[in-house]
């Protein structure tokens, strides 16, 4: 499902880091080494069908590489 956040990630929490995510190795592959985190947050987002929503989305950052692989988690509301 495609989406596009719209405004600020809020309540963003740290879900791993480090070895203790199951895909390190793949995102150090696709993306470089560096101190890999999975976080969690709430954002509004727009859906390809044009509706808009809140939702909890996971995605993992590295320190110099930015946020990576949005994923909806949960739709609230």
């Amino acid at each position: 499902m495609n989406f596009e956040i719209l405004g600020d990630l809020s309540n963003i929490e740290v879900i791993a880091v480090g070895s203790s995510i199951r895909e390190i190795e793949r995102l150090r592959k696709a993306y470089g080494s560096g101190r890999w985190r999975k976080l969690k947050g709430i954002a509004t987002i727009s859906l390809d069908n044009g509706s808009t929503c809140q939702a909890e989305l996971h995605w993992y950052e590295a320190h110099g590489i930015s946020k990576k692989e949005f994923k909806i988690k949960r739709f609230l509301e």
